[in-house]
């Protein structure tokens, strides 16, 4: 949601990740976006019901929760790479985590550029909850965050990720962890041997024009 109003702190968010997703490809300082979701886990009561010709997959409008899983979804676009790590939990811990995996990715990378939410749980001191300080410390290194501003999620090119993955591979009933790790995995595969990334359009220019109700009046 846009703010209705002006609001300084939106402008400065904003316009921090539209220069960053403008910058040219470097190896060096690559950009990654970072985002998370959670997918419900339904066994069913009853056998679904088959196709047939002119009736879809039925199933039965009984079924039994067996909890919620996590998603998170890592996405280079100007690579058209992506990952997607399913977690019991989306604790500061499991955050910490999943920042190290980006780091090892990257092991020539003097710099990973990581777009995402402000969630209390996305910060530098999740990796001291996680790992021995020297270890943090050398993470944290290696790692620069670029915050979407409050409200300001449709900034992350993960979101749009996810809602990929969730009409192409998750609009259906998933009945544990182990097979949505699969679905996923398969689905991650394919994603990335196509290519597919996000062509982002908007620009600081283009935000100046058409969300210029939200820069604050100031005296020249």
């Amino acid at each position: 949601m846009i703010p209705a109003q002006a609001n300084a702190e939106y402008v400065c968010c904003m316009e921090d990740i539209l220069q960053l997703y403008h910058q040219p490809y470097d190896p060096l300082y690559p950009m990654v976006c970072f985002d998370e979701s959670s997918k419900q886990l339904i066994t069913e009561k009853r056998q679904p019901l088959p196709m047939k010709s002119g009736q879809v997959f039925r199933y039965d409008y009984e079924y039994e929760r067996q909890g919620v899983a996590n998603l998170f979804m890592c996405f280079e676009p100007l690579q058209s790479w992506r990952h997607v790590e399913v977690t019991d939990r989306h604790t500061k811990v499991d955050f910490a985590h999943s920042m190290k995996m980006l780091v090892e990715r990257y092991p020539n990378a003097r710099q990973i550029q990581v777009v995402m939410d402000n969630l209390n749980t996305h910060k530098p001191s999740s990796l001291y909850e996680a790992f021995p300080p020297e270890e943090a410390r050398r993470l944290l290194d290696r790692l620069v965050f670029h915050y979407t501003p409050k409200h300001g999620s449709w900034l992350n090119m993960a979101e749009i990720e996810l809602g990929v993955l969730s009409r192409q591979c998750l609009d259906r009933r998933i009945p544990d962890k182990e097979t949505l790790i699969n679905e996923a995995a398969a689905w991650e595969v394919t994603r990335n041997e196509s290519k597919a990334t996000v062509n982002w359009q908007f620009t600081t220019d283009d935000a100046r024009i058409k969300l210029r109700k939200l820069y604050p009046s100031y005296d020249s």
